[in-house]
């Protein structure tokens, strides 16, 4: 019983550790469904479960030794979100989404939530790996299970921050800049921080 409870509670710390930034995608994904409709609150949820379980699938391939994609490349996932959030400044910049309309759609579906989420978590291989590597099969299963249920917490703490009216309000009201700011914030991170430009260069 003690290994079990041992091995739930380092998957609970892994998966918050590696996820907090998720918040801030989720709560900005919700406040996007609600003060413009898209993505629709399902998108949100049934993307991050994709896009959670792909990272956890490359984490187990890459722990048996079958790397399907260097590390070094990985970072080139962040520009799915860097992408998105420039493609939605453009189109406030166009009109679409600027002061007093609806933001414009960052993510409008699973897919483009799923890849948000598998590029902003693309870190996270490196943590998961070696763990899915030195434990057994039972714990693994467990690790999993722990990683879903954490999926829901994160998307249930992501609508509640963004259940607030007066951040729904500001986001209906600037929303054409901000949400595809924030996107664009990350993806850039994520780019910048992986190294990858100097691997192109």
């Amino acid at each position: 019983m003690g290994e079990v409870l041992g091995t739930a509670g380092t998957a609970v710390g892994m998966f918050a550790g590696t996820n907090v930034d998720d918040i801030i995608v989720l709560t900005v994904l919700f406040l996007a469904a609600r003060a413009g409709g898209r993505p629709r609150p399902w998108h949100i949820w049934a993307g991050q479960y994709a896009g959670i379980a792909a990272l956890v699938a490359l984490s187990a391939l890459a722990a048996l030794g079958l790397t399907v994609l260097p590390d070094r490349w990985v970072g080139l996932l962040g520009l799915v979100p860097l992408g998105l959030g420039l493609w939605g400044l453009v189109r406030a910049v166009r009109g679409r989404g600027g002061d007093g309309e609806d933001p414009p759609a960052v993510a409008t579906g699973p897919l483009s939530v799923a890849g948000v989420t598998l590029a902003n978590g693309a870190d996270n291989i490196s943590v998961y790996t070696p763990v899915f590597r030195s434990i057994g099969a039972a714990a693994t299963v467990l690790t999993v299970a722990v990683f879903a249920a954490g999926v829901a917490v994160w998307c249930l703490a992501g609508s509640w921050l963004g259940s607030h009216p007066a951040v729904v309000g500001l986001v209906r009201r600037h929303g054409g800049w901000i949400v595809p700011t924030v996107f664009t914030a990350i993806g850039a991170v994520i780019v910048l921080g992986s190294g990858v430009l100097g691997e192109l260069l």
